[in-house]
């Protein structure tokens, strides 16, 4: 089944049965991405990367998101 099918049948679902599959999909907890993010936290993999982070908020260059 492809993407487009699957928005196709989420569209015909009805409000209740919309907001089942919403609850449902935002349960999904420690899925292979969350596993994997936090094995790289864990290790300092990104370490690096969170502090360059950091030093942007420090030096003024970020913005807020629209």
């Amino acid at each position: 089944m492809s993407l487009a099918e699957i928005k196709a049948a989420i569209q015909q679902l009805s409000f209740e049965q919309r907001a089942e599959l919403a609850a449902w999909l935002h349960g999904w907890e420690n899925d292979d991405w969350d596993e994997q993010m936090k094995r790289d936290v864990g290790s300092g993999k990104l370490d690096s990367v969170l502090h360059e982070v950091e030093e942007d908020i420090k030096a003024g260059r970020v913005r807020e998101m629209p």
